[in-house]
């Protein structure tokens, strides 16, 4: 029971600065005993319960916090359970069908009972811990006019039989600022309530906090069964067990659960245990502390992908880095806005380094750090597929040591900003540091790979970044042969799947061989001299379609694929392509031939004319040297001459 424990020390470390809307997050961290609903209309009444007005909620703040009962807080079927205090409209409307609402089909032979179960349930609460504001929703519910209230006050539309409108039945034009702005169907809508009295400061029941706890504590006391009581798991205390936990764990509508105990369907504990109990007894309040802290960590700082979610967090609280972002993600988010700039790809690294020092400063060493990664088979079953406790130290090195042994420098971020005429231009955010996962495994496979694929990798990948395991042999050798394979990619697409393939290259040979990122002109390795050499003769070739006005791939780059299986016969075929290319240069081309000799005079005479392949170095020895070519360019330019060779 670890990953609840954690989870649990979350919850209570986090509560006093985070509880309810205080974390700005989309999904708040809720108090126990609610969930959150969309809610689609307010109610306004006063402290006696009288009408006073309603309004249409605004999307940007529908996310509403209610108490709710184990049961309809995992609600289904064809007779949900209700809410106690904000619902659907069949259950706060006695006055529902008359206006032509059709409640659910397992209350058909009787409509009125929804209404009925949520005025017994509010009754039973106001009876038992009397609350102000839950007094007055009950006054004004058991009036029975909350339809005709709506409809008078233009919320809800009806016809002129004053039956509820259908969406299908009104003109497009004429939906605009009403109520199928928000909801299709108006007798699916939500309401939720705001009680106005002379000195309350708060008047929004989502937002009462005093309402919550008077919610919490009549559920937690006043509908105690001493059946159900015994020694919680995860607390170790005796207190009252749960066998319906939460869901909506990832997102809102996800209705996999983590802990199940369902056996009319599935035999989950048959044969092993007579009861649930005996397999896993948690208390109702520890699961959802928990699953709470959960579904709002995930919210707030998790990676998602399809029903993969993986997440790290610090118990204190902290912010901690996510391993599976890339730098620019971990610095500047998701690059929104125009004040995020960044100038260099080295100054990334650096920003980094000082902002893990930083994480260093605010956990602490001892500070307890989570991973963990969750993922569903079923629509209703989930299971923890990773999970690693570790302290704020180990963390942050394992961190900070991906980062740095699996470097390169990236050009495939781009982020849009207005030019000086006010139009949208993407800009690239070079930086120098770990690819992310996701990025990885697209590298890998495609851009068009499947989703469970793509799962599959950044599960593999996990290990690799938090325990430092190796790399998959064949996920490198994947991104390597895509690098050296550019036909069908985009110029774009290509760099990236190359810068990649570098990174992953040398965090695959970490240990046994050291590689710069810059240039290394004394390697004399086979592999890696001759990426040198097919750098040279891409750049070459490159600088003479230029002045041509011509723009197609190179030579070196058509004939890539064949150069990595066949470098000695293939070097041969495109050096003899070279000539006429050269002969374009002029008197640069003496710096060219100059270089091709001197890097051929580097290799031994048997290697240059070994048939093996070539292995992934051979990339870093072309991207190195290609970005030397272009760097030495670019200074020659802004000096004012055209060619290398005049500075050599």
């Amino acid at each position: 029971m670890n990953w609840m424990q954690s989870l649990y020390e979350t919850y209570e470390q986090c509560v006093p600065t985070y509880l309810g809307y205080a974390s700005g997050a989309k999904r708040p961290l809720l108090p126990i005993c609610h969930v959150t609903v969309q809610a689609h209309i307010e109610v306004v009444i006063d402290g006696d319960g009288n009408f006073r007005r309603a309004q249409l909620v605004p999307k940007d703040d529908a996310v509403t916090i209610i108490p709710a009962t184990e049961v309809s807080a995992s609600r289904s079927g064809s007779k949900p359970e209700c809410h106690p205090l904000c619902d659907k409209l069949q259950y706060l409307a006695g006055d529902f069908e008359q206006y032509g609402g059709v409640v659910t089909s397992g209350f058909q032979n009787d409509p009125s009972e929804p209404y009925r179960n949520f005025v017994g349930l509010l009754s039973g609460w106001c009876a038992c811990r009397p609350h102000p504001k839950i007094c007055a929703v009950l006054k004004y519910v058991r009036k029975g006019t909350l339809m005709a209230d709506l409809v008078r006050s233009e919320i809800l539309l009806v016809d002129k039989n004053q039956k509820l409108l259908d969406k299908g039945s009104m003109d497009r034009d004429k939906q605009s600022g009403t109520i199928f702005d928000l909801i299709d169907d108006q007798s699916e809508a939500v309401v939720r309530w705001i009680v106005e009295t002379p000195g309350d400061t708060e008047s929004r029941v989502w937002h009462d906090k005093s309402l919550w706890d008077s919610w919490i504590d009549y559920y937690l006391k006043c509908l105690v069964d001493e059946s159900r009581m015994d020694v919680c798991f995860v607390t170790g205390e005796e207190r009252l067990l749960t066998g319906n936990h939460p869901k909506y764990i990832r997102r809102e509508g996800d209705n996999a659960k983590l802990i199940s105990s369902n056996d009319k369907r599935g035999f989950t504990f048959r044969g092993r245990f007579t009861t649930d109990a005996e397999a896993c007894s948690v208390s109702l309040e520890a699961s959802h502390k928990a699953h709470y802290a959960l579904a709002w960590l995930i919210n707030r700082q998790g990676y998602k992908e399809g029903d993969l979610a993986i997440v790290a967090w610090a118990v204190s609280g902290a912010e901690v880095p996510q391993p599976t972002d890339d730098p620019i993600t971990a610095l500047y988010g998701d690059l929104p806005s125009d004040d995020k700039h960044v100038d260099t790809a080295q100054d990334v690294a650096i920003r980094l380094k000082k902002k893990i020092a930083g994480y260093r400063q605010n956990i602490g060493d001892r500070t307890d750090v989570v991973v963990m990664a969750i993922n569903s088979a079923t629509t209703g079953r989930m299971a923890v597929i990773y999970y690693r406790a570790l302290k704020g130290s180990d963390f942050l090195d394992r961190i900070e040591d991906w980062h740095e042994t699996c470097a390169w420098r990236h050009e495939y971020r781009t982020v849009e900003e207005p030019d000086e005429k006010g139009k949208k231009r993407e800009r690239t955010i070079p930086f120098i540091g770990a690819p992310a996962p996701a990025d990885i495994a697209e590298a890998a496979y495609g851009s068009r790979l499947d989703d469970e694929l793509k799962k599959a990798t950044i599960k593999r990948l996990l290990p690799c970044i938090v325990d430092r395991q190796p790399l998959p042999r064949d996920l490198v050798k994947s991104v390597i042969r895509r690098a050296s394979n550019p036909a069908g990619l985009s110029r774009d697409q290509w760099m990236k799947v190359l810068t990649i393939a570098c990174a992953l290259y040398r965090k695959y040979r970490h240990g046994k061989e050291h590689y710069d990122m810059a240039l290394d002109e004394k390697r004399t390795t086979r592999d890696y001299l001759y990426g040198r050499l097919l750098a040279i003769a891409d750049f070459i070739e490159e600088r003479a379609l230029h002045k041509a006005e011509q723009n197609r791939s190179t030579n070196a780059i058509r004939y890539m694929h064949q150069f990595s299986q066949r470098p000695f016969r293939t070097w041969k075929q495109l050096h003899d392509l070279l000539t006429p290319y050269l002969a374009r240069l002029g008197s640069s081309a003496y710096y060219y031939k100059n270089l091709i000799a001197e890097v051929q005079d580097m290799f031994l005479p048997e290697d240059f004319m070994s048939t093996k392949p070539l292995s992934g170095e051979y990339l870093l020895g072309f991207y190195s040297q290609r970005q030397k070519l272009r760097e030495k360019r670019s200074d020659a330019a802004a000096e004012g001459s055209s060619d290398e060779g005049a500075s050599n």
